[in-house]
């Protein structure tokens, strides 16, 4: 690790050494102190600035090309061209940008990296430039990002031949002793062919084994991957037995019928992505965009919407952002299931893709047309989950826009039974706008029909209010998992933005181990038919539910029975104000009853977004001398979480020193935060400089723990200590939070 100080001598560090690419170049120029000391236009800025060099390019400090032309002396006289241009080369002076000149240049670059005649004589004056120095520095901007990106290229494929030229000279020494790669003995050309054979039995052994336990699973024999026994099972299976069950792969519609209506259902969802009022009313209140039904039926002929229309309810929602990705890379994550569920691991408890029906063109696959299935959830099991086929459709509209487009269709497939799908999708998806500078619009639209059902009286404001599943929701989800990824890749960070971890592959190593411990986390905790939740009796009176399941095989979690407890309650303080008090390590002993009053102490911190709440942290506990915990802390405008974990010394140090930590068993709990729903207008109007905390409503808080018990998971039910060890960890926990935030008797 070098670490290295900007100075009066040395230019400040440049945007590119920052990120490897157009998408990581911006986007750290959110970071005002940052951003400016990228340009290096300023002397004083940056100059207190340290970062850590993981790889370094310099560039020098920036110039405008027009400096030659604006700074001569304009009484020099015209006879003697010699003597004017050696009298010029003298005079030649660099101009140097304000701070405020730039960053009104870069609010404009990040809309329009080309703007036109007219932009620019508007921002020549506003700023006091010549239009020549604004058109050459877009010139200068754009070269500068093209040669970013170019070296990023080049160095991923100087990676790549090396490694292509490790691999060749590996086969040419196998080749040369004659012996097999894998056994060690010596091997002949027909051997190697044997071999070869061997291999290709073993996966079509391993596909048909595939086959065979998807028929298992069809017949409802078991879940499959899961062991047949459950300790907390009621008898009832076919409630908690997914419609995913019951796919036998028959479709009941032709597949030009199928074309027919999606094609229908891109027409609708470009005119709803761009239409405005009366079309989509904006709230007052709430600043979300509300669909006009009347003039949804108007507009689009709607009619024979579901023969089971008077038991349902319609939320329809639109929301707009921009997200760091590209866009190629975002169309291909769409149509792949695994990445699928991988954007959305809070929102999404199951997603298969039932079949293709077409495969689309080129290497974006342009026109595919397949059959899916997702099961959507909230973070808490008193909410059930929703259960939705749909056929997604994409297609791209020009060379810069794609569409998305996801939608039911009745009849699809033969044998699911009507009764356990809930929720159909309208024409919904999402509209994505490539803004040629690794950022890309995207427009997104939800519509769902679902059957009307009574839920939970915690969470009937924020689900009826169809901000639960409602296209906010995926927005920002998206949004941040893209910015996730985005410092997952940078080469170069701040270091008060990561300390700790020397290395670039202990960062990755680091964020791979904590995004898996988040998705099973949310795995854990929702309603889904992954899991049959039991409620136990509690000496508080609070509702504590209780799922249990068997580890067989998976290295990534301890092997035996797990114990997963769960409680969900209504706190009046804001979801900001609870996010920030359970992530505050001042006061982790508040409410943490298993470090036994004893401080943490932050051994490592990575940031993975712009905002702090954003961020992976490694903790000793003193309580336990022989293990370190690593958190993962996560917020947006609509949800947060905090889970942690607790790790062997000896494995944790292995992970920040760049190993793999996809075999290392861990056992998340944390909690999960989300505002009430209950939107109305404030009661107070309060200045900008006073704080609005107490006007943002309520929180919903899930907390949950997982536990590794020594009960047998084939005698049906819990053991009574293990019960009561859950009982008092979640009852003694949620009366400190109560007791931290001084809420105890509002709740």
């Amino acid at each position: 690790m070098v670490m290295s100080s900007s100075n009066e001598n040395n230019p400040p560090t440049s945007t590119k050494d920052l990120f490897p690419s157009t998408s990581l170049a911006l986007t750290l120029g959110i970071f005002r102190d940052i951003k400016e000391a990228a340009d290096g236009r300023t002397d004083d800025v940056g100059a207190n600035t340290t970062v850590t060099e993981i790889s370094s390019e310099y560039s020098g400090p920036a110039r405008s090309r027009s400096d030659d032309e604006f700074d001569a002396d304009p009484d020099v006289d015209d006879g003697d061209d010699d003597n004017n241009k050696n009298k010029s080369k003298k005079r030649k002076k660099y101009h140097r940008h304000t701070a405020e000149q730039i960053r009104e240049m870069e609010a404009l670059f990040k809309e329009s990296p080309h703007p036109d005649e007219k932009q620019r004589q508007q921002l020549s004056k506003r700023l006091g430039l010549h239009p020549r120095q604004v058109k050459f520095w877009f010139q200068n901007r754009r070269t500068q990002i093209k040669a970013i990106q170019e070296r990023h290229e080049n160095s991923l494929l100087k990676s790549e031949m090396d490694k292509l030229r490790d691999e060749n000279r590996l086969l040419r020494d196998t080749i040369k002793k004659g012996t097999c790669p894998n056994c060690g003995f010596g091997s002949s050309s027909k051997d190697a062919t044997n071999y070869t054979d061997e291999q290709q039995l073993r996966i079509e052994n391993s596909k048909l084994k595939t086959e065979i336990e998807k028929l298992r699973t069809s017949i409802g024999k078991y879940p499959k991957g899961t062991s047949p026994t459950n300790s907390c099972s009621t008898g009832n299976d076919h409630e908690n037995r997914s419609s995913l069950d019951l796919c036998s792969g028959v479709f009941g519609v032709e597949t030009c019928r199928i074309m027919e209506i999606v094609n229908l259902a891109v027409e609708e969802l470009v005119k709803m992505a761009g239409a405005a009022d009366p079309l989509w009313i904006r709230s007052f209140e709430t600043g979300r965009e509300i669909l006009n039904y009347d003039e949804y039926l108007k507009e689009f002929h709607v009619q024979n919407l579901s023969k089971f229309q008077h038991k349902r309810h319609i939320e329809a929602s639109r929301d707009c952002g921009i997200v760091f990705a590209d866009l190629p890379q975002l169309v291909r994550s769409f149509m792949d299931v695994e990445q699928y569920e991988e954007i959305f691991p809070c929102m999404i408890s199951k997603a298969a893709t039932l079949d293709v029906i077409c495969n689309g063109e080129g290497a974006n696959r342009n026109g595919t047309v397949q059959l899916m299935f997702v099961e959507l959830q909230m973070l808490t099991p008193l909410v059930a989950t929703r259960e939705v086929y749909f056929v997604r459709y994409s297609k791209q509209l020009s060379a810069n826009k794609w569409a998305i487009v996801d939608i039911s269709v009745d009849n699809i497939e033969k044998n699911i039974d009507a009764s356990l799908s809930r929720c159909r999708k309208r024409p919904s998806g999402c509209i994505i706008e490539d803004n040629s500078n690794g950022h890309c619009k995207v427009t997104w639209i939800e519509h769902l029909e679902c059957q009307k059902s009574v839920a939970h009286s915690m969470y009937r404001g924020i689900i009826n209010s169809g901000v639960a599943f409602g296209a906010r929701h995926w927005m920002a989800t998206l949004q941040q998992k893209c910015e996730r990824f985005v410092f997952f890749l940078a080469t170069n960070v701040p270091t008060k933005d990561s300390t700790g971890i020397p290395t670039m592959a202990g960062r990755k190593s680091i964020f791979k181990l904590a995004e898996r411990m988040t998705w099973s986390f949310s795995r854990a905790l929702g309603g889904s038919s992954h899991h049959t939740w039991k409620k136990i009796p509690s000496k508080t009176g609070d509702d504590i539910r209780v799922a249990s399941r068997k580890n067989l095989n998976d290295p990534g979690e301890p092997l035996g029975v797990i114990l997963c407890a769960v409680s969900s309650i209504w706190l009046p303080v804001s979801h900001t104000v609870l996010f920030d008090f359970l992530r505050d390590e001042t006061r982790r002993n508040e409410w943490d009853i298993m470090s036994n009053g004893g401080p943490v102490q932050s051994i490592a911190n990575l940031a993975k977004g712009q905002d702090r709440g954003n961020s992976v942290s490694i903790h000793t506990m003193k309580s336990k001398e022989n293990m370190w915990m690593i958190r993962d802390t996560s917020t947006n405008t609509y949800e947060s979480m905090v889970v942690c974990a607790p790790v062997c010394v000896t494995n944790m140090q292995s992970v920040m020193g760049g190993c793999d930590s996809s075999n290392i068993a861990i056992l998340p709990s944390g909690f999960a935060i989300l505002p009430d729903g209950v939107e109305t207008r404030p009661s107070l109007i309060r200045s900008k400089g006073q704080d609005q905390s107490l006007e943002e409503g309520g929180s919903l808080l899930t907390v949950g723990f997982q536990i590794l018990t020594t009960d047998d998971s084939t005698g049906g039910k819990l053991s009574v200590e293990s019960v009561e060890s859950v009982d008092t960890l979640i009852s003694n926990t949620l009366q400190n939070i109560k007791a931290g935030l001084q809420c105890e008797d509002e709740t």
